[in-house]
This record gives structure tokens, C-alpha cells and sequence, in this order.
């Protein structure tokens, strides 16, 4: 008898309490700016979706999202939906790199958005916008580092 396998099961790595420390380069999408907050990644309804709710402060303000992955078996594909308290609201498909790293393609732009475990406890967010022919420019980073 073969075990059925989850495809959420994917996302074990990053389910927790983190802290975040923010950090936003200069960019064409927003001036130099840094900050902290705090995020939870967990599982819900039966480990069919996994929610991340987080509240952030940086220096030029503050703000909170909610947001849902899920696996689209009929299409077989990662999907993601991220609610922001400013009433902005988008939605990315994603796929696993490897083990540690986590791929969100966001339907509306051209940004690309990695989660990626370094090392046990700490891991990095980055987006990414195309910048020339060979390169992605670092738009957003945040380093989550485990509370719990």
C-alpha cells in the first residue's frame, strides 16, 4: 500500500513564527527604506492551503497582508493569492527550485519573488525585477529568522 503524499508538504520549511527584518534598495518602485515585523506561515483547512499573515513597520510607514498558497491539482501547479490591509491585492503561480527554495512568478508585472532557506531558522525573501538582458535587480529583501 503506497502513502499518498501532499503537495503542501513542500512547504514544511517555512511554516513558523519569524521575525522579519526588511530592508528596500533604491529602485525605480520606491526609495531607500528598512524596517522589521513579524509573519506566521501555517497550515490550514485539513494542510490543503498554507496562509502567511504578517504585519511590518519600516521607516516610512507600516502595513499587513494575509496571503494563501495552494496546489491547483487540476492544473498541477502552485498557486498564490496576497491580500494587503491598503486594499492592493495580486496573485503569482510558484514552483519549488529545490528543497529550500520557493519561486512566485506575480501575474501583474514582471517581479519575481524567492523564499529561500539558507540555513535551519533563517531565511531570505527576495524580489527580483529584470534590470538588462542578463540580470534581475534586488527590489525587496527580507531576512526571516525563526521566533518559534
Amino acid at each position: 500500500m503506497s502513502e499518498v503524499i501532499n503537495p503542501m508538504d513542500k512547504f514544511n520549511f517555512l511554516i513558523g513564527v519569524w521575525k522579519l527584518e526588511y530592508k528596500v534598495p533604491k529602485s525605480k518602485f520606491s526609495e531607500y527604506d528598512s524596517g522589521e515585523g513579524e509573519g506566521e506561515f501555517k497550515r490550514i483547512l485539513n494542510n490543503q492551503y498554507v496562509t502567511f499573515d504578517y504585519h511590518a513597520k519600516l521607516s516610512k510607514g507600516e502595513g499587513a497582508a494575509h496571503a494563501i498558497f495552494v496546489w491547483d491539482k487540476r492544473n498541477n501547479i502552485y498557486k498564490y493569492w496576497w491580500f494587503e490591509d491598503s486594499g492592493e491585492f495580486s496573485e503569482a503561480t510558484c514552483n519549488f527550485l529545490n528543497e529550500n527554495t520557493l519561486c512566485l512568478n506575480w501575474h501583474n508585472s514582471l517581479l519575481v519573488q524567492t523564499f529561500q532557506l539558507i540555513e535551519d531558522g533563517k531565511m531570505i525573501l527576495q524580489m527580483r525585477y529584470p534590470s538588462n538582458q542578463n540580470d534581475y535587480e534586488v527590489v525587496l529583501e527580507v531576512v526571516f529568522t525563526k521566533k518559534k
